[in-house]
């Protein structure tokens, strides 16, 4: 049995290394350029196996891909979940499990085809990976997590395409140049295999792929030094470092409220246009405990400042949102945004006909209800949007609040639950892609940080470390462009669906 398994291990050694090799492409690893090259065993693994082989193996990777880059989500779930550290794993395990499926998928779909057609691998893999990342951004309410494309954080000249493509468009040619060097390892056997296999469709994807590539960088470095209109305003992240098991002990609610006044009074003094709390930053139900409420109004009305910060709300039923609120210089309401996109079994139990056994594996204060409204907030130096903890992660949700204008992002989240793990820099480097993909620079307050400033070009500007209680005010240039990513949003990923099913249904 010990025998046949590492038998088995070595048989599929080429997924494993694919997997790990992107494991390492990621935050906090950041070693990205192992992207460019990282599924090249994969590709060349896939080419002569059978469906169910090429299935087994795409399982396989994806297992230690998604399994590595989504272990913290055992964090949450074992310190705030009352769930034991082995089955809290165990629950990511399964998580991972369902994400290998669409590795696998591709596996056998590209293994199938390439055997089949003489198309280059540099074309069917790009085309049938970036459909079915696209599909998973959105299939049982969407986990993008961990798409190809995000590695690539810091390579800004490469990534500025995405203001076109969206995430998926920088995954495609991360995984068409993977194809390319697969082709050149796979063309004598091709060729071995079919006497007749034409060079023809092979060379002329070279020369596509490297004209693509010129026109890629070409445009990056455009608009890296790209002088758009916009204004400069100054802002303020207050990050308040609360441990999250404490927030809501009723002896601690005042510390907390005190801690984030303190540290925005020190803000206040390099006068900032806004200051900017996280999520669920005040530990108490605002609106419906008066006397915190006026406290917090009475305190703003002081800071000479606008006022954003996260707040569960209370609603009519027993229900509640988790909430951002704004507070214009007069200490009023302006703006108000529900939470649209909740976590499942975090803020809500899905298909709770069926899972009513389900409670909820983080402990909070009751089922949320979901927000409707893709609304941003006006102001005199600008209009801005407010994305909630993972709502930076979808591409298609942030895009919404800036189809008719605006001036920049604001995400507020809670960290905590990630613990110190690779969770909260993979967060992070996520508002990076919303910046480019919109031309907007993203104002982000956490609480355990990571906290930050990105300019719409995707250039951090500035941010917190991890578990500091600080604040930071940087001067942000908003930017009223209006993407073509924003204007048309997915429509490269449904070319790309298109061309996949026209591939697959193809015959001999």
């Amino acid at each position: 049995m010990k025998t046949s398994f590492i038998k088995l291990l070595f048989y599929y050694s080429p997924a494993t290394i694919s997997g790990l090799l992107l494991f390492f492409s990621f935050p906090e690893m950041d070693i990205f350029p192992l992207a460019w090259i990282a599924l090249i065993p994969l590709l060349i693994f896939l080419y002569d196996k059978d469906t169910k082989t090429s299935f087994k193996a795409g399982f396989f990777f994806g297992c230690v891909y998604f399994f590595s880059t989504t272990y913290w989500i055992y964090h949450s779930i074992n310190k705030y979940g009352s769930i034991p550290f082995i089955p809290s794993l165990f629950l990511v395990l399964l998580l991972s499990l369902y994400l290998s499926l669409y590795p696998a998928l591709f596996s056998s779909l590209y293994s199938s085809i390439l055997k089949r057609s003489t198309l280059p691998a540099m074309f069917v893999a790009p085309v049938l990976w970036t459909t079915l990342e696209f599909v998973r951004s959105y299939a049982l309410t969407g986990f993008p997590w961990s798409s190809l494309g995000y590695s690539q954080y810091k390579f800004l000249p490469f990534i500025q395409g995405a203001d076109i493509t969206g995430i998926y468009g920088i995954s495609f040619i991360l995984v068409a140049v993977n194809g390319a060097f697969a082709d050149m390892f796979l063309l004598s056997r091709r060729k071995e295999k079919r006497p007749l296999f034409p060079l023809i469709p092979t060379v002329s994807g070279f020369v596509i792929l490297f004209i693509l590539l010129i026109a890629t960088f070409s445009y990056g470095f455009y608009r890296l030094n790209e002088i758009r209109e916009g204004t400069h305003i100054k802002a303020a992240v207050v990050q308040g470092n609360i441990e999250q098991d404490k927030k809501w002990v009723p002896s601690y609610q005042d510390e907390v409220v005190k801690i984030y006044k303190e540290l925005s009074i020190s803000a206040s003094l390099q006068k900032p246009n806004i200051i900017v709390w996280p999520e669920t930053a005040v530990p108490f139900y605002f609106g419906a405990d008066n006397a915190r409420s006026n406290e917090v109004i009475s305190f703003q009305r002081g800071l000479n400042s606008y006022l954003l910060f996260g707040s569960v709300l209370f609603k009519e039923g027993n229900l509640f949102t988790n909430s951002a609120v704004f507070l214009n210089k007069d200490g009023n309401i302006s703006y108000l945004h529900d939470k649209i996109h909740l976590v499942p079994f975090g803020e809500y139990v899905p298909l709770k006909g069926i899972l009513f056994f389900v409670d909820k594996l983080v402990v909070g204060v009751g089922d949320y209800v979901p927000g409707k409204d893709y609304i941003r907030a006006v102001t005199p130096f600008g209009s801005f949007g407010t994305l909630i903890c993972y709502e930076i992660i979808f591409p298609g949700l942030v895009r919404k609040f800036y189809t008719r204008g605006g001036d920049f992002i604001v995400t507020i989240t809670n960290d905590a639950w990630f613990g110190k793990t690779h969770g909260p820099y993979q967060h992070f480097s996520m508002s990076v892609f919303r910046a480019v993909e919109n031309r907007k620079p993203v104002i982000r307050a956490a609480n355990t940080g990571i906290s930050g400033f990105i300019d719409s070009n995707g250039r951090i500007m500035g941010r917190t470390n991890l578990f500091e209680r600080t604040f930071l005010v940087k001067e942000v240039k908003t930017d009223k462009t209006l993407s073509f990513y924003t204007k048309f949003g997915d429509i490269f990923s449904y070319f790309c669906i298109v061309t996949a099913i026209l591939l697959s249904i193809k015959k001999k």
